[in-house]
């Protein structure tokens, strides 16, 4: 059994077998490094699992932490990964500086090789810099206030996702970004070794026992890329869409061995996976792998009561994808967060359709803009390859970007977005701004929520109705931009407040219900206003869970159910 907290391996998409788990206890302190204190990493000091659970501000923290290295790892190359620290941070090695990075919802490495004794004990020194003054800063849901009220929730400091260290050899794979080539029947691979002199590259991959492409090839330099063609009696695809094809209803799964070679010498072995699944448009339609395809998500914001940001155990994503599945949903939007890659890598294996999101600023400037930049590009390089992910959010509701009505300036920065997201992945859809004050995305997404059926219905009987509609005000073009036949799904409805049994001040929700059959009978008259609109081709409830004193989930925030999922499921499935 597993006693590490989160000691699973981090990266499942690109997993090795020599590593070492750094999660656990960590020295700790407040402002100066004093180390007066103990924290339980990967949990931020303001949850109860860190052992902390210190709310108040703190914009520096310092963490310590001893280890040996393992005897299987000495020799090697040593590099060290954080998941996400939130939100500049330092780091040193027996007090050598090893790394810098700003940026608190993706993770970074460092090459600590040179910092280290071999043989015997190494401290790791982090500082993290949270400054919640600066509304320039990518922050999503986390609050500047002290308290958390309405949308907004309990800041996360310092490390929030997995510490560990991998030994790798000089010559090793350092990414690849896999894709499907669906019509093709083939997979494009476009690697980055860490050098090339006399090394090759092996890709072996399987589906279910079989052999389905196994191919080496020559490094001319550090990076390249090839493509392959699937074996058809491999994967038996007298149907491909039948028979090898993820969706979320059969989330098939091929996977992948990279090996590296040195003049004949293995060494390096990294394992990964990839699904065949393809997004594309026709005349206005959103469609999966050739196929129109109706999106039933649900809201998910990620956050749980005893640990915010971090799940608690890497069964909690799955009990979550459970759930969404079991209320008839097929994918989450992913909400002001970047998740977690294993609930990525489960949504992948399990079947979720996901939206992936970043957390907004809250002014817009040059900083602000950078900053969105590189975290974009940090979080494509990282996530590229999960099939789940069918879409990218650059910005919500207007946030960070309040004047893009009529800002030239902001609405440049919308398209900088969306172009700088297909310009690194043109497999998915990219949504420029979700909710209204649209520029250029691929899909007009709307956020509407009506309380009553009837009147939601009347919002979408007609496309003349729909691009006439103001929701919070705000037209759903920015000046200068209009509807171009992009497929309609509305992505924000209902946040049905229903907590009887509440004991949460100033708690609230966007309408309310007084028993569990008006809750379930207003969830079913919203959801079937939508469904019965011919130009609606998805929609996105509000929300998964109550988080704090937002009370509008279809589950409490102990993931426990209000109301039946059986009768969540038949409204979904209509």
């Amino acid at each position: 059994m597993n006693t590490v907290p989160r000691g699973e391996y981090p990266r499942p998409d690109f997993k090795r077998d020599n590593w070492l788990s750094l999660n656990g206890e960590w020295e700790f302190s407040f402002s100066e490094p004093a180390f007066d204190k103990k924290i339980v990493v990967p949990y931020a000091c303001e949850t109860r699992l860190s052992g902390i659970g210190d709310k108040d501000f703190h914009r520096t923290v310092w963490y310590k932490k001893p280890f040996t290295l393992p005897a299987a790892m000495r020799g090697r190359e040593i590099l060290l990964h954080f998941g996400a620290v939130d939100y500049q941070c330092r780091v040193w090695v027996n007090g050598v500086p090893v790394c810098e990075h700003t940026g608190g919802q993706v993770g970074f490495c460092a090459d600590i090789t040179d910092a280290l004794s071999d043989s015997g004990e190494n401290i790791i020194t982090v500082r993290a810099d949270d400054d919640y003054t600066d509304m320039e800063m990518p922050r999503g849901k986390q609050f500047w206030e002290r308290e958390s009220r309405s949308i907004f929730y309990s800041r996360t400091t310092g490390i929030w996702q997995s510490v560990w260290l991998e030994a790798v050899h000089r010559v090793h794979l350092k990414n690849c970004f896999i894709t499907p080539l669906f019509d093709a029947r083939s997979v494009q691979f476009e690697y980055e070794l860490s050098e090339s002199e006399n090394a090759s590259l092996e890709t072996v991959i399987t589906f279910g026992q079989a052999l389905a492409a196994r191919i080496c090839v020559k490094a001319v330099n550090k990076s390249g890329s090839f493509s392959v063609q699937l074996d058809r009696e491999a994967i038996s695809a007298w149907n491909f869409a039948e028979c090898a094809a993820w969706t979320p209803e059969t989330p098939r799964l091929f996977d992948v061995e990279f090996h590296v070679y040195r003049d004949g010498e293995l060494c390096d072995c990294v394992k990964s996976y990839f699904g065949m699944r393809k997004i594309s448009f026709d005349n206005g339609v959103f469609m999966l792998n050739n196929r129109p395809y109706y999106q039933k998500l649900v809201l998910d914001q990620g956050y749980w009561e005893p640990s915010l940001m971090t799940a608690p155990t890497d069964g909690d994503f799955v009990r979550d994808i459970n759930l969404v599945k079991a209320m008839g949903f097929n994918g989450v939007r992913k909400h002001q967060k970047v998740e977690d890659p294993r609930f990525l890598y489960h949504a992948d294996r399990l079947g979720l359709l996901v939206w992936g999101e970043i957390g907004a600023s809250y002014v817009f400037s040059r900083e602000s803009a950078l900053r969105l930049y590189n975290e974009w590009q940090e979080i494509l390089k990282r996530d590229y390859n999960h099939p789940c992910i069918v879409a990218w959010t650059p910005l919500n509701e207007s946030w960070g970007v309040q004047e893009i009505a009529r800002d030239k300036k902001q609405q440049a920065h919308a398209n900088s977005l969306v172009q700088l997201l297909k310009s690194l992945d043109d497999t998915r859809a990219v949504i420029d701004n979700d909710g209204w004050e649209h520029t250029c995305g691929d899909l007009l997404t709307v956020h509407d929520y009506a309380s009553e059926g009837d009147v939601l219905g009347r919002h979408f009987e007609s496309l003349s109705k729909i691009l006439a509609l103001r929701p919070g005000g705000r037209q759903l073009f920015a000046q200068g931009y209009g509807y171009r036949g992009q497929p309609i799904l509305v992505t924000e409805f209902g946040g049905i407040r229903f907590a009887p049994d509440t004991a949460v001040a100033n708690s609230w929700g966007y309408c309310d219900a007084d028993s569990k059959d008006t809750f379930l009978e207003r969830l079913s008259s919203l959801v079937k206003a939508l469904k019965s609109s011919k130009h609606v081709q998805g929609y996105c409830y509000t929300q998964l869970t109550d988080i704090e004193t937002e009370e509008n989930g279809l589950l409490n925030y102990d993931r426990s159910p209000k109301a039946p999922l059986e009768e969540i499921r038949k409204i979904n499935e209509g």
